[in-house]
């Protein structure tokens, strides 16, 4: 008897799947017995995908592959979008387990050359886009809950090591993933009486995004193992996502090449407590005493 694939049974919706990192992750979790529904906006004026869409091709992909995969190409940062999106995954397969957040891109500039159409763009696509399919699942897996039938549904969100820790010429996509993980927690700690676990990754993989930013770090090598390529990050988004992970929820996880990480994010560190107001000039002698006593923060990443 064959050993049961990780996600038999189990119905994913993936968005921004049509390249990249989303592609990867949609191939890897066919390739684990899931049912896809592949997200990544489409070309026609109804929003369907045309038949060019590389949503449409990743599904053709996994369907010639034996898998079982729909696409979807409505704009996940709208909430009929969203709405469409959890629906497509009801009406095909009956139900839905997992909800991959992936969906996004850049506008880099430095802060005083940053357009606010940029910020607004980059929030709504990343953050906007991240909630709003969010929550049209977490309100369908509250009602099964209610109804009885409690879920082992899972969410794994896209955040990067530019929401942790900054990322020089990104001012709004470091704080588009900030908000990210921000939402993580929260979803966490709301869904998990529903049966609803929250996870994020801040992953380093070749895309359309990094190849351009990050050109000299992501190039592919010759031989051997390609430490960026996006596969690699797609087996800790699949775990997460399948009911291996129980138990594990409201985690940021960095991931790059073979190597994962747990980040443990904001926690207090040395402190004073004077017992009464600080004036001015005390206040700052204490904050040196106590950055003395402090670990060194992480440093900024430069945009090439």
């Amino acid at each position: 008897m064959s050993a049961r694939l990780l996600c038999e049974g189990r119905v994913v919706i993936v968005t921004g799947a049509g390249r990249g990192l989303g592609r990867a992750h949609a191939l890897a979790y066919a390739a684990e017995g899931a049912r896809l529904v592949v997200n990544d906006l489409g070309v026609g004026l109804d929003g369907t995908p045309g038949p060019d869409s590389p949503a449409r091709q990743v599904a053709e992909e996994i369907r010639a592959a034996g898998g079982e995969a729909v696409p979807h190409g409505g704009d996940i940062a709208t909430t009929e979008g969203a709405a469409s999106l959890v629906r497509t995954a009801l009406e095909t397969y009956g139900r839905l387990d997992t909800l991959v957040n992936n969906a996004g891109f850049l506008r880099d500039r430095m802060l005083v050359n940053l357009d606010e159409d940029d910020w607004d763009a980059v929030m709504r696509v990343h953050l906007k886009g991240h909630f709003l399919p969010l929550k049209h699942a977490a309100a369908h897996w509250r009602a099964e809950a209610k109804a009885g039938r409690q879920p082992d549904a899972r969410v794994v969100n896209t955040s990067s090591g530019a929401g942790l820790l900054g990322s020089v010429g990104q001012g709004n996509y470091s704080a588009a993933k900030a908000g990210i993980v921000g939402l993580t927690l929260v979803a966490a700690a709301e869904m998990g009486r529903y049966g609803v676990q929250v996870n994020a990754i801040a992953p380093a993989a070749r895309t359309r995004m990094t190849e351009r930013t990050f050109a000299d770090t992501m190039t592919a090598p010759g031989s051997g193992f390609d430490a960026m390529a996006p596969g690699n990050v797609s087996p800790l988004v699949v775990w997460l996502g399948s009911a291996a992970s129980a138990g594990v929820t409201g985690r940021v996880f960095e991931t790059e090449g073979g190597r994962i990480t747990v980040m443990e994010g904001w926690r207090p560190g040395p402190s004073a407590d004077k017992g009464s107001r600080w004036s001015p000039a005390e206040a700052g002698e204490t904050v040196r005493k106590l950055l003395t006593e402090a670990e060194t923060p992480g440093a900024v990443y430069g945009s090439g």
